[in-house]
């Protein structure tokens, strides 16, 4: 009964903060900046002339960093050598990952469905690009307590300082770390189609968004269903950490959501999918997308996961 009447405090809580984001997007946005996209880029990366390529490529990076992490947790291996070649950039290896032993069997065929997808996702763009394709650039996807999550698990405050997160040693964890970047690349999805001038490739991102934002909703969901049956996991609230993490490194704007109950007009819900007042989720601009992926909120060219940087013309974060 008191982990009962915990969860449900926290979860009361989190609800009152989340419909005051919902207000303050929808305050800020206003009806004709939402239709128009406006919210997505305005920050230096987009002030300059991009191509489609150049919008295709960086989207490339954050594929090949989401699909290696789906390979290793669900079939031990990173991309194959095939598929991480190009003629732009400095090539570099993903690392550190491994094999997740999966005891929850819905959870182990997610990883798979979501490896396979992803892996189409690489394999899509680089078709796209032809000769134009960036190399796979440095990825981190390791364990050490030095390493990208722990670095990011730490900033949240999902584990103490200057110690490791495994993102592979649990079912659980595994959805942590897959609650990282799930969310980052519907929110860089968005923001960028308002970036590209071909329809052909508009409408490709617009069938990679919808996919990355299935993908998004499943680890969403996962993490709830277990949070509300197990809540000693503590499993939505350290979503929420993350979350906050991520708020904290894109810019001053309160926008992104954990998966804990709202209140809604109807009712106190779920939140398995993340948006404004009339149901619209935010995009997020390259710069900001790069805040969260190099793990830092200053103007920077590398870190995080991708320890040498991403490989393109799109390559640095914003100033927050």
């Amino acid at each position: 009964m008191a982990d009962s009447e915990e969860m449900m405090g926290v979860l009361k809580a989190r609800a009152e903060r989340r419909n005051d984001r919902r207000e303050f997007f929808l305050a800020a946005m206003g009806a004709a900046a939402v239709g128009a996209g406006a919210f997505a880029f305005a920050d230096a990366a987009s002030a300059q002339t991009v191509t489609d390529a150049d919008i295709l490529n960086f989207a490339l990076n954050l594929e090949y960093l989401e699909a290696n992490f789906y390979s290793f947790a669900a079939n031990g291996t990173a991309l194959d050598s095939s598929v991480t070649s190009g003629t732009v950039g400095t090539a570099g290896a993903a690392t550190g990952g491994r094999k997740v032993s999966f005891t929850d069997p819905v959870v182990a065929q997610y990883a798979k469905e979501i490896a396979a997808d992803e892996l189409a996702h690489v394999k899509f763009l680089r078709g796209a690009l032809g000769t134009a394709t960036v190399a796979q650039p440095a990825i981190d996807v390791g364990v050490s307590a030095t390493g990208a999550f722990s670095a990011a698990a730490q900033a949240a405050g999902v584990v103490a300082a200057g110690a490791a997160f495994d993102p592979y040693a649990s079912d659980e964890a595994f959805l942590l770390g897959a609650f990282i970047f799930e969310d980052v690349g519907v929110t860089a999805y968005k923001g960028a189609a308002s970036l590209l001038s071909s329809k052909t490739f508009l409408e490709a991102a617009a069938g990679i968004l919808a996919v990355e934002a299935y993908h998004a909703a499943t680890v969403r969901n996962a993490l709830y269903r277990k949070g509300i049956a197990t809540p000693s996991l503590n499993l939505i609230q350290n979503a929420g950490k993350i979350s906050d993490a991520r708020d904290s490194l894109d810019g001053t704007a309160d926008l992104d959501q954990g998966i804990a109950a709202v209140a809604t007009g109807i009712g106190t819900a779920s939140n398995i999918a993340p948006g404004d007042t009339s149901g619209l989720a935010f995009g997020r601009s390259t710069g900001q997308v790069l805040n969260i992926v190099y793990l830092n909120r200053a103007s920077a060219t590398m870190g995080g996961f991708f320890p040498a940087g991403v490989n393109g013309n799109i390559k640095t974060s914003v100033a927050n």
